[in-house]
């Protein structure tokens, strides 16, 4: 679960790391008054669950109270389109400003799951900021990295030796140590996936900030914390990705045209792969999980028919706990409450598979039978075609 920029930075100051002073704003008079208080250059920045704001156009620099509203004016009620957006963008409803800082060096530093060691992992950069992705891929000898033992955690000389990495030693490597720690305490105490300050920054009055925050909770731990739950905002999802979560549906919208359920998500993984590579562009990823009954199956085939770039279905059923003809119910439940008149292929194998398929024959519905995978993705891009 990702929450906004605004609510990281106030969970990491409850941990002591050192934020810019800002103020969250839903309005443009808020914004214009927010910088009459700051009395200097303040920064807006667009509050959206994604990265690349910057190069969108959602992070503006502004010296006056009066180019304060403007910008918010332009920013907010809009989508933003980001390179990590997709062309729908994200809509806007929040704005952080900030104070302006003034900045010496930038830094990356995060925490997150080395999921080849199975440990969790410390990452620092002495080349933080926007093209972090870039020095990855050009320069990794500029990424280091700590393993954290599980039994022990991160240990104050892990750190130690991580700011020295950075170039950053006496008070300001103390003060950087310090930090660490406190990332590290966040991450484990409220059971995150990802915390990352990207960029860390050495101010030019000599201190150590965090001025970009992002946090990711583990969804598997999130019933350990109610109050984090609370922070999730669900105009950052697609319509049909909130009911679905109603409904404990794993639903993700995506750009294709063929609507795609599945049980189990490595079959849906496999299934989005197939699909792509006989040239057809998955609507979504859609798995019920290993034992759905008739009703969710229903319901998760009217998400599907309710995506208006649907165009076809592709139905892939491995039946184990999950019975064939139940599938089959609840689809036929589901396309005759719509009148669906869409071309469904359905690949089915497993428990109860013939009765399933009689009943999907027997339907009048514009669907298909096979027997394979690759039989049943290249026959829906046919049939589309």
């Amino acid at each position: 679960m990702n929450i906004h920029e605004y609510q990281a930075k106030d969970l990491f100051s409850s941990y002591g790391i050192p934020v810019p002073e800002g103020q969250v704003v839903s309005s443009a008079a808020e914004a214009e008054e927010t910088a009459l208080r700051f009395a200097g250059p303040c920064v807006l920045k667009a509050q959206i669950h994604a990265g690349g704001r910057g190069k969108g156009g959602g992070i503006r620099l502004v010296k006056t109270p009066e180019e304060a509203r403007a910008a918010a004016d332009r920013l907010l009620g809009n989508p933003l389109i980001t390179p990590q957006t997709g062309p729908r963008g994200l809509p806007v409803n929040r704005l952080l400003v900030e104070r302006v800082v003034g900045i010496d060096r930038e830094y990356y530093l995060s925490i997150t799951l080395d999921r080849t060691t199975g440990r969790y992992c410390l990452i620092a950069s002495e080349a933080g900021g926007v093209d972090i992705e870039e020095t990855a891929a050009g320069s990794p000898e500029k990424i280091h990295r700590q393993l954290i033992d599980p039994a022990i955690g991160l240990r104050s000389f892990q750190a130690r030796r991580m700011a020295l990495a950075l170039g950053l030693d006496g008070k300001l490597g103390e003060s950087c140590v310090r930090l660490m720690l406190a990332l590290y305490r966040c991450f484990i105490e409220k059971d995150c996936s990802l915390v990352e300050v990207n960029p860390l920054v050495l101010t030019t009055d000599g201190a150590i900030l965090a001025m970009d925050a992002k946090v990711t909770f583990d969804d598997n731990a999130l019933f350990r914390h109610p109050e984090e739950q609370q922070l999730f905002d669900h105009s950052q999802l697609d319509p049909l990705e909130v009911r679905a979560g109603k409904f404990d549906i794993a639903y993700i919208k995506m750009d294709g045209n063929i609507g795609c359920l599945v049980n189990g998500a490595g079959l849906a993984m496999a299934t989005l792969d197939m699909l792509q590579e006989c040239g057809g562009p998955p609507a979504n990823f859609l798995d019920v999980g290993g034992g759905a009954s008739r009703e969710k199956i229903a319901e998760a085939f009217r998400i599907i028919l309710q995506d208006r770039a649907v165009e076809g279905v592709f139905v892939n059923i491995f039946g184990g706990i999950m019975r064939c003809d139940i599938v089959a119910n609840g689809i036929i439940d589901a396309a005759g409450d719509g009148s669906c008149n869409l071309p469904i292929v359905v690949r089915m194998a497993g428990s109860h598979v013939d009765e399933g398929k009689r009943l999907l024959v027997a339907s009048n519905l514009n669907v298909t039978c096979v027997d394979s995978l690759g039989e049943g993705a290249a026959r829906i891009v046919e049939r589309l075609g």
